[in-house]
């Protein structure tokens, strides 16, 4: 008995301390998995916020600033009602009054809308094209050029001086002036030769016509931005036909550029002047996630509350024109249908990760089992049991949480960290709170030996069973909703459609349970099997005792003792298999898509085609560009005309061998290399003759003429039928032997090239001007050339391939449980004869069973997943960049590749890793492992 002096206080160790200083490669273990998980979690919706960001300013930028740019106007009839006079229509067209409107526009909008003050504009343009008769004018087909007057604010800041000087306007400026000054682009100058120095004369309203002197010549500084762009005329002339005419003649239609000041000289013409001021939205102030707040504020400005705030400012009169709601509505329905896709695959891979932290805390329990249940038996309550835990827990994965955040922050950025911030914490809270809540499920009664928990002994309780009846419920109906509605809420919803879904995951339709699908299924899977593991175990158990030898039964025997808690590894590792099959599906689906559509564009690996007959050497010049294997001459008369009266139709003219070969390269309407092949002399037999379903139900077998566009009649009869072929494309078209038809109608318009990565620049080469060069790589390019369909793919691929990190994460977890007891009993039986061969295999036959339950499980569950799911998943907006392809509907198709590689990597990781531990366990030696006191 120890006696303390009085006074003395009692000293304790600080428990956290002492733990870690205990076990450091634990908690150095823990720290990295925390720090890994909360760094994923964390770059998830950063990432997604990333692409999502991308993906609305490239929709922008395609669009371009006609499309985007949101124009108010007010016309000067109406505004004549409000002025009192020519005095105060003038003055209404003056720069100050404008100037001051549009300030009050851009501040209207305030955050909801950002624009760019710097690309926004206003002025007075004149809504008719006045018709300017002077001489030496550019007159196309003898016809005068057409002008818009234009006083459009700081053309001096806009533009670079090529030519003369900025045009003025001196003095005031009325209705009755009848000389004023203009500038005119480059282009405008040069197609309209236009010098400086000019003057022009614009119709008036009396007799006197308005001269326009041009003083200057200006180049645009960023012709593509809104200032220049929202009204292309500004900087481009265009080409314009008389409508109704015959001959169809053409005009030139161009721009005046005259001083601000001047604009009220407007009103002396026939040209119906307006003032305008065009607002144009500033893409890096426009975030993804602020989707629906932008579609509330364009479809405000354009009839509503802004709308009403901007007549305030200028005129009760003024109207909103733009196309930029529109085109926010075409990427939100792409982002609808790509982001539950995103979910699907995050969800998966969260599910993997919250289970792998689960089991390492379930690991370190089992661990600490004897520990904590003295500490219970020496009367420590679960509070005090579980709060020690959750700090000595919470020391570690904290700091290590907050690690993994910050790099994420650093690593990948953002606009909202708010999400990786929640994200990461979340991930902290599952770490901190795994070890004590799996303490106090183990020991929530006080027990000097704990009970059987294999899978042979344990039976499934009340309360399990409820439970899983509820997850089956859930997981049907899941399913059932995706086979019904898809993966989201389809075009209508997606106006309206936030950041619902998984955190960060763009365009989600909201309904979780839908793009928990896959995992809900793999759950269901897993308790399953989990109920039906002891079945053959039991029913081998027998027959296995009668085997020779000692490894098979005791390997069996073994497997039956495996600890009951096998849910949680089971479940990661059939979600992660479910997750990357189903991910490698529709990455190969998304692959398979675009492939056929880049083949469905060119017909080949890539296709020179000219309007006229292309020259006879071109073939042979072709064949030598690096890359080529073969060139196919085709013929292609496009508006071929049957003598019954029927439309137009396609004829191509080929060489049976060598197209025969092509359509098997590509598989489109593949055929026999003799079929197509003619039997007489030219125009003496009717052709065999390939057709489209729609031609072939028309015209059947018989014989009929079809007259080429040079009036030369061909003589058909159809003998394949084909949906699709190479050389054209659309509903109505033949294939005939180019060597039967007239020498005109023989001759090759087109090139259709196969070869591995044909040169395109040396093929454009090579043409020459005149043609067009389509390679089916540039094709098959051009549909992932969208940082939303990219970043998308990337994220999915992160996620997938974070999925399979984790199950070989919780593989070894699960094997590591069972580490100490195994090598203890290879100890054992190692001084009872068994030699290092019986051990290796003694293990491996071991964890076999469990290995090929999840592999085997795994497959299975993927397979059905996949069938069950993939009628209502559609891929095409992911993989096509075009709404509507001749490629079709996108589907979900099992790939073969993506369900069995990862599980039989399972397999061979889980003998690997037993076949290691047993020799491992050899070079270490029986004495450490058989000493008496250790627990195992």
């Amino acid at each position: 008995m120890t006696v303390r002096a009085p006074g003395q206080r009692r000293v304790a160790a600080p428990w956290v301390r002492t733990r870690l200083r205990t076990a450091p490669g634990a908690a150095a273990a823990l720290a990295l998995l925390v720090a890994v998980t909360a760094f994923l979690a964390a770059a998830l919706p950063l990432a997604v916020d990333r692409y999502d960001d991308a993906g609305l300013r490239r929709a922008l930028d395609t669009a371009g600033p006609e499309r985007t740019t949101v124009s108010l106007f007010a016309s000067v009839t109406d505004l004549a009602a409000e002025s009192e006079g020519w005095d105060g229509l003038e003055a209404a067209l003056r720069p100050e009054a404008l100037r001051d409107s549009h300030a009050t526009l851009l501040a209207s909008a305030g955050r909801s809308l950002p624009l760019d003050p710097e690309q926004s504009s206003h002025g007075v343009r004149t809504t008719e094209e006045l018709a300017v008769p002077d001489p030496g004018l550019s007159r196309p087909d003898a016809l005068p050029p057409r002008f818009s007057l234009v006083a459009q604010n700081g053309l001096a800041d806009h533009a670079r001086l090529r030519a003369g000087r900025l045009p003025e306007a001196p003095g005031t400026v009325t209705a009755a002036t009848r000389t004023v000054e203009a500038a005119v682009s480059t282009e405008t100058a040069r197609k309209l030769r236009i010098e400086v120095g000019s003057v022009l004369h614009v119709p008036g309203l009396r007799d006197t016509p308005l001269a326009v002197r041009v003083t200057g010549v200006v180049d645009p500084l960023a012709p593509r931005e809104a200032y220049w762009s929202a009204d292309p005329l500004l900087r481009s002339p265009r080409l314009e036909t008389v409508p109704d005419d015959p001959q169809r003649s053409q005009y030139w239609v161009g721009a005046l550029l005259l001083a601000p000041g001047a604009a009220p000289a407007m009103l002396g013409t026939p040209g119906f002047p307006e003032r305008y001021w065009r607002l144009a939205p500033a893409a890096s102030g426009l975030h993804g996630h602020d989707l629906p707040r932008l579609t509330s504020a364009v479809a405000s400005l354009a009839s509503g509350p802004l709308l009403r705030q901007a007549r305030t400012a200028t005129s009760p009169a003024t109207e909103s024109d733009t196309a930029l709601d529109d085109v926010l509505a075409e990427h939100a329905r792409l982002r609808s249908a790509i982001g539950p896709l995103v979910a699907v695959a995050v969800f998966g891979t969260g599910t993997v990760a919250a289970v792998v932290l689960l089991m390492a805390g379930g690991l370190a329990a089992d661990r600490r089992r004897a520990e904590l249940a003295l500490l219970r038996a020496r009367g420590g309550s679960l509070r005090g049991v579980a709060g020690r835990l959750l700090g000595e827990t919470a020391v570690v994965a904290v700091p290590a949480a907050g690690l993994g955040l910050a790099a994420a922050l650093r690593t990948v950025g953002g606009t909202r960290p708010s999400h990786a911030v929640a994200a990461a914490a979340a991930v902290a809270l599952l770490a901190c709170a795994a070890l004590p809540l799996r303490a106090v499920a183990a020991h929530r009664a006080v027990r000097v030996h704990a009970p059987r928990e294999d899978v042979a002994s344990v039976r499934p309780s009340r309360r399990r069973t409820v439970a899983e009846l509820t997850l089956l419920a859930l997981a049907v109906g899941a399913v059932v909703a995706l086979r019904t509605r898809g993966v989201s809420d389809g075009p209508e919803g997606a106006e309206g459609s936030g950041t619902a879904g998984a955190p960060g995951v763009s365009g989600a339709s909201g309904d979780h349970l839908v793009a928990l699908a896959p995992v809900l299924v793999g759950m269901i899977a897993a308790l399953v099997l989990v109920r039906l593991y002891p079945l053959p175990l039991r029913g081998l158990a027998r027959p296995a005792g009668r085997l020779r030898g000692v490894v098979g039964p005791l390997s069996l025997a073994r497997a039956g003792r495996a600890s009951g808690s096998a849910v949680l590894p089971l479940l990661a590792l059939l979600t992660a298999l479910t997750t990357a099959a189903f991910g490698g599906s529709v990455l190969s689906g998304v692959a398979d898509t675009r492939d056929r559509a880049a083949v469905l564009a060119v017909g080949a690996d890539a296709r020179v085609t000219s309007p006229q007959a292309l020259p006879s050497g071109l073939a042979d010049r072709v064949r030598r560009v690096p890359g080529v294997r073969e060139v196919t001459p085709v013929g292609i008369t496009h508006y071929a005309q049957p003598l019954d009266g029927r439309t137009t139709l396609q004829l191509a003219g080929v060489d049976p061998a060598g197209y025969a070969a092509l359509a098997r390269h590509t598989d489109l309407g593949p055929f026999g290399r003799d079929a197509l092949r003619a039997t007489g002399a030219s125009g003496s037999d009717a052709l065999p003759a390939l057709a489209s379903p729609a031609v072939a139900d028309h015209y059947g077998t018989r014989p009929f003429a079809v007259r080429l566009d040079d009036g030369a009649l061909v003589t058909v009869r159809i003998v394949l039928v084909r949906e699709r072929t190479p050389a054209v494309a659309g509903q109505e078209f033949l294939v005939v032997d180019r060597s039967g038809l007239p020498a005109g109608a023989a001759r090759p318009t087109s090139l259709l090239v196969t070869g591995d990565h044909p040169d395109a620049a040396e093929l454009r080469r090579v043409a020459g001007s005149g043609t067009q060069v389509r390679v089916r790589a540039e094709e098959l390019a051009g549909h992932a050339d969208s940082p939303l369909r990219s970043g998308a793919e990337r994220v999915y691929t992160a996620a997938v391939a974070a999925g399979a990190g984790y199950a070989v994460l919780a593989l070894l977890l699960t094997l590591l449980r069972a580490a100490p007891e195994r090598a203890a009993l290879l100890a054992r039986l190692r001084t009872m004869g068994l030699t290092r061969a019986q051990g290796r295999r003694l293990l491996v036959l071991e964890s076999l069973p469990q290995a090929l339950l999840a592999a085997v499980g795994g497959i299975l569950t993927a397979w059905a997943a996949i069938r069950l799911l993939s009628p209502g998943i559609d891929l095409t907006a992911l993989a096509l960049a075009a709404s509507s392809s001749p490629a079709g509907r996108a589907t979900l198709r099992t790939d073969p590749v993506s369900l069995l590689v990862p599980a039989l990597a399972v397999v061979a990781l889980t003998v690997g890793i037993a076949a290691a531990q047993a020799w491992w366990t050899g070079r270490r030696g029986s004495v450490r492992e058989l000493r008496a006191g250790d627990a195992r």
